[in-house]
C-alpha cells in the first residue's frame, strides 16, 4: 500500500493537475456497471455457498457484498460533486478507490481459493472461474487512468486463483493455471497501453485547450477588430474587439452569418453609412489586399475608421478594423501646427510662404497690384521683462486680432514668430493704399491696450514693399519689406517705410561689415586704443580709457561708433568685450604703478550671466590689481534688472575694482542712479560744454560736479578741447579730472606709453603742460 501511494505520487509529479485530476476522475466514471457487477457478483458467490452449503463461501459472499456496496455509494457520492477536483481532493479520492477496490480484489481472491480448493464440485468452479475472469477483464476499461491499482487488483484477485488451481494437482487445473496467468499478464499489458493512449489524449486536449484560450485571448485582446470570411462569404471567426466597435452582438458566430449580413447589422447600428457598408461588400467580393478609410455616420462620435482587407490562400478574407481617430486627429493637429501659430492661430512662416506664392502668381495674372507690409512691435522687449512672458503673449494675441479686424476678406496676415506679423493687401490701385493701411496699422496697434489690469502701451514700425509689373518672388518680396522696416526703425520707430532700391546697396555693405567684422574677430584684426585722464591738481595721467580700433584691410581704420552697434546686432559683443578686457590689463602691466585702464563695458556685456567671472580671469591672467582696473557703463546698463545690477556693481566694488558710470547727462541722468549704485567716479558728457562760456549751461555743470564730489565721487568732464574750457572746469576745483584732445587724441599703445613716460617723469607743475602739448 506504502509502494502503491508512492507510485501514484510519482505519477502525480509527472502530469499538471489537470490530467490528475481527469485520470482520478475516470475511475467514478458511470457508476451503474460497478454497481450491477458487484450485485453479479455477489449472487454467483452466493449460488456456490447454497449449493456447497460452506459456511467459508457464506463469509466470502457476506465480505463481497458489504465492500461492493460500499463502492457502490462511494462512486455515487462522487457523482453528486459537481466541482472542479482540486489536486489534494483527487489525491483523497486516488485513497479511497484504492483501498475499496484493493478490499475488494482481495475478497475476490480469497472467494475463489475456497471455492477451489474446499469444494471439489466442478460446477462451483466454473462460477467462481467465469466471474474472477469478467471481472478482471472488466476492470480494464475501468481503471485504466490508474493502471497500478489494476495491476494490484489482478495480483490479489487472480494470483490466490492460479494457485489454488495448480494445488489441485491434476494436469488439466495446472494447465488452466498457466492460461489464467498468462491472460491475466497479456490483461496487465492492455491497461497499462490503454493508460498511455489516455494520458497522451488528454495531454492533447489540454494543449489545445490551451492554444484555444491563448488564441482566444489574443483575439479577443487584440487592438483592431477582425472578421474572418471563408470562401463561401461565411463569417468563419469574430472577435469580441470589432463586434465593440461596430456595436453588434456576439451571436453572428455561431449562426454562420454572411459577409452582406455582418455589414447590414453594422449600417443598422449607425455605425457604418450604406455607400461605406456598399463599398465594403465590394472589397470581401474582390477578395484583394486594400485598405480604405470611412467616417461614422454619427457625427457626434466623430470616428474615422481603417479597414484592411486580406485574401486567404484557401479562398476567403480577413477584415481588420481599426480605429484611428486619435491617430488622424493628432496628424490634423500636428499639420495644423506646421503651418499655424499655436498662440495667435494666424498663418505661420510656412503657411504664409506657401499661400504669398500662390496669391503672388493670381495678382500677377490679373495684372494687378499687391502689397507686402512687415510689421515689427516696437517695446515689445519691455513688456515681457517688466510684465513677464505671459502678458506678453496676451498681448500678442491682441494685436493679431486687431490685425484681423482692419484687414479685408482678400487680405492675408501671418505671425512670422517673436513680434513679427506680416500682412499681404492684395488689388490695390496704388502705393497710398498701402501707405493707408500701414499707417492705421501703427495707430491702431499704438492704441492702449488692457492685459490682466495693466495698461499697456507699445507702437509699430512697418516696412512695405510692392510687387512690379515684371513679377516678384516671395523671397524677394519678404526681403525687400525686411528691408523697409529697418529704415523705419532707424527713422524712430512708429512709422512706415516704402522699399526704394538704394536700401538694398545699404544692407548690402551692412552684411559685408557683418561677414568681416565676424571674420575680424576671429583672426584678431582689431587694436585698442587709448585716451588718457588727466588729474587736474597734479597734471598727471591717472587713467587711460581703452578704445577700440579695427584695421580693416580695405576700409582702413574703422571706430567704435561702426562696431559697436552691428556687434551688438549680432550678438558678437560678449566675445569681443572679452578680448578688450583681456588686452587692456595686460598692456596696463606696462605703465607705471599709478595708473589705471578704463574698460567700457556695453549692457549686453555687462548682464551676461558669468561677467564677474570674465573680470577676475582677465584680472588672474594679466596680473593686473583689482584697484587698477576701471568699469566705465552707461545709464542703459541701470535700467535692467536693477538688483542684479546692484549685486554685481557691489561684488566688483568688493573685488577692488572701480566703477564708473560714463555719459552722464546723456540719458534720464537720474540723480538716484548716483545715491543706489556703488560708483566712485561719475563721468560728465561733452553735451555739458556746448554754451560753457554762458551762465547757465555753466551752473548747470558745476552744479552736477558739486553734488557728485559731495557724495564722494571723483567726477571727470569728457570732451576738453580747449584752453578756456579748462579754465572755466576747473576754477571751483570740483572737478578732479579731464578728457579731451586738449590732452591727447586716442593713441595706440605704444604711443601712449610714451605719454605716460613723460607725464610721470616730469615736475608736476610741469606735467599738465607736457601732456596737453604733446596730444
Amino acid at each position: 500500500m506504502q509502494l502503491a501511494s508512492q507510485s501514484g505520487e510519482s505519477d502525480q509529479q509527472k502530469v499538471s493537475p489537470s490530467i490528475y485530476a481527469a485520470l482520478i476522475d475516470s475511475l467514478f466514471q458511470n457508476p451503474a456497471p460497478l454497481f450491477a457487477g458487484a450485485v453479479m457478483v455477489a449472487l454467483a458467490a452466493g449460488m456456490t455457498a447454497f449449493k456447497t452449503d460452506s459456511t467459508a463461501l457464506w463469509i466470502c459472499v457476506g465480505l463481497l457484498s458489504t465492500i461492493g456496496i460500499y463502492r457502490g455509494f462511494d462512486t455515487h457520492w462522487y457523482m453528486k460533486r459537481k466541482s472542479v477536483l482540486t489536486a489534494t481532493e483527487a489525491a483523497n479520492w486516488e485513497m479511497r478507490y484504492q483501498i475499496a477496490a484493493l478490499l475488494y480484489a482481495l475478497a475476490l481472491g480469497v472467494w475463489c481459493t475456497v471455492a477451489l480448493i474446499a469444494t471439489d464440485d466442478a460446477v462451483v468452479h466454473m462460477i467462481c472461474l467465469t466471474v474472477t475472469t469478467g471481472y478482471v477483464s472488466a476492470g480494464v476499461g475501468r481503471t485504466y487512468g490508474r493502471p497500478w491499482i489494476y495491476h494490484l487488483q489482478v495480483a490479489l484477485a487472480c494470483g490466490p486463483t492460479a494457485i489454488a488451481l495448480a494445488m489441485n494437482g491434476t494436469i488439466y487445473y495446472i494447465g488452466l493455471s498457466m492460461v489464467c496467468t498468462v491472460f491475466f499478464l497479456a490483461l496487465r499489458k492492455i491497461s497499462t497501453n490503454l493508460q498511455r493512449i489516455f494520458v497522451q489524449a488528454l495531454v492533447a486536449r489540454e494543449r489545445e485547450a490551451a492554444l484555444a484560450g491563448q488564441f482566444d485571448t489574443a483575439l479577443n485582446n487584440m487592438p483592431h477588430g477582425l472578421c474572418m470570411f471563408r470562401a463561401d462569404g461565411r463569417l468563419a471567426v469574430m472577435n469580441h474587439r470589432f463586434s465593440e466597435l461596430m456595436e453588434l452582438s456576439d451571436n453572428f458566430t455561431t449562426r454562420g452569418a454572411s459577409a452582406a449580413d455582418i455589414v447590414s447589422a453594422c449600417v443598422a447600428a449607425g455605425s457604418l453609412s450604406i455607400e461605406s457598408g456598399n463599398m465594403l461588400l465590394s472589397e470581401i467580393e474582390h477578395a484583394q489586399m486594400k485598405e480604405i478609410v470611412t467616417t461614422d455616420p454619427n457625427l457626434s462620435r466623430g470616428r474615422t475608421l481603417a479597414w484592411t482587407f486580406q485574401p486567404m490562400a484557401g479562398g476567403g478574407t480577413v477584415l481588420l478594423l481599426e480605429d484611428i481617430t486619435e491617430r488622424t486627429n493628432a496628424e490634423a493637429r500636428i499639420s495644423h501646427l506646421a503651418r499655424y501659430d499655436e498662440l495667435t492661430a494666424l498663418p505661420n512662416r510656412v503657411n504664409f510662404r506657401d499661400e504669398i506664392g500662390r496669391l503672388l502668381a493670381i495678382s500677377h495674372s490679373a495684372e494687378r497690384m499687391s502689397a507686402l507690409l512687415f510689421v515689427d512691435l516696437d517695446q515689445f522687449k519691455q513688456v515681457n521683462d517688466t510684465l513677464g512672458h505671459p502678458c506678453g503673449d496676451q498681448l500678442l494675441c491682441a494685436v493679431a486680432n486687431r490685425l484681423r479686424e482692419m484687414l479685408r476678406p482678400e487680405d492675408f496676415v501671418a505671425r512670422f514668430g517673436g513680434d513679427e506679423f506680416v500682412v499681404f493687401q492684395q488689388n490695390i490701385n496704388s502705393p497710398e493704399d498701402a501707405a493707408a493701411l500701414a499707417r492705421r496699422i501703427v495707430e491702431r496697434l499704438s492704441e492702449r491696450y488692457r492685459i490682466d489690469n495693466h495698461l499697456v502701451e507699445i507702437g509699430a514700425s512697418v516696412g512695405i514693399a510692392l510687387t512690379s509689373p515684371e513679377g516678384v518672388g516671395a523671397d524677394t518680396l519678404l526681403k525687400n519689406a525686411d528691408m523697409a522696416l529697418y529704415r523705419a526703425k532707424a527713422d524712430g520707430r512708429g512709422t512706415f517705410c516704402f522699399f526704394r532700391d538704394e536700401m538694398a546697396a545699404t544692407v548690402e555693405a551692412r552684411r559685408i561689415l557683418e561677414l568681416d567684422l565676424r571674420k575680424a574677430l576671429a583672426n584678431e584684426e582689431f587694436e585698442l586704443f587709448y585716451q588718457p585722464l588727466v588729474n587736474l591738481k597734479s597734471g598727471k595721467i591717472t587713467t587711460c580709457e581703452a578704445l577700440l580700433r579695427w584695421n580693416h584691410p580695405v576700409r582702413g581704420t574703422v571706430s567704435p561708433v561702426d562696431i559697436i552697434p552691428v556687434a551688438e546686432d549680432m550678438g558678437l559683443i560678449v566675445d569681443l568685450g572679452r578680448w578688450i578686457l583681456r588686452r587692456a590689463c595686460m598692456e596696463c602691466m606696462k605703465w607705471p604703478e599709478g595708473v589705471s585702464v578704463a574698460v567700457n563695458f556695453s549692457p549686453q556685456q555687462f548682464h551676461q550671466r558669468d561677467v564677474l567671472s570674465e573680470i577676475r580671469y582677465a584680472l588672474e591672467v594679466s596680473g593686473l590689481p583689482a584697484h587698477r582696473l576701471e568699469i566705465e557703463i552707461t545709464e542703459s546698463s541701470l535700467l535692467r534688472n536693477t538688483q542684479l545690477t546692484h549685486d554685481i556693481l557691489s561684488q566688483l566694488h568688493a573685488l577692488g575694482v572701480s566703477i564708473s558710470l560714463d555719459d552722464f547727462g546723456t540719458g534720464y541722468s537720474s540723480l538716484s542712479y548716483l545715491h543706489n549704485f556703488p560708483m566712485q567716479k561719475v563721468k560728465i558728457d561733452r553735451s555739458f560744454l556746448e554754451g560753457i562760456d554762458t551762465d547757465r549751461p555753466l551752473t548747470l555743470l558745476r552744479g552736477v560736479a558739486r553734488l557728485s564730489a559731495d557724495l564722494g565721487m571723483s567726477v571727470v568732464v569728457e570732451g576738453i578741447e580747449t584752453n578756456e574750457q579748462l579754465e572755466l572746469i576747473s576754477t571751483d576745483g570740483t572737478v578732479s579730472e579731464a578728457q579731451g584732445y586738449l590732452f591727447s587724441r586716442p593713441v595706440p599703445a605704444v604711443r601712449m606709453r610714451q605719454l605716460l613716460n613723460a607725464s610721470h617723469g616730469r615736475r608736476p607743475e610741469d606735467q599738465l603742460q607736457v601732456v596737453a602739448s604733446r596730444g
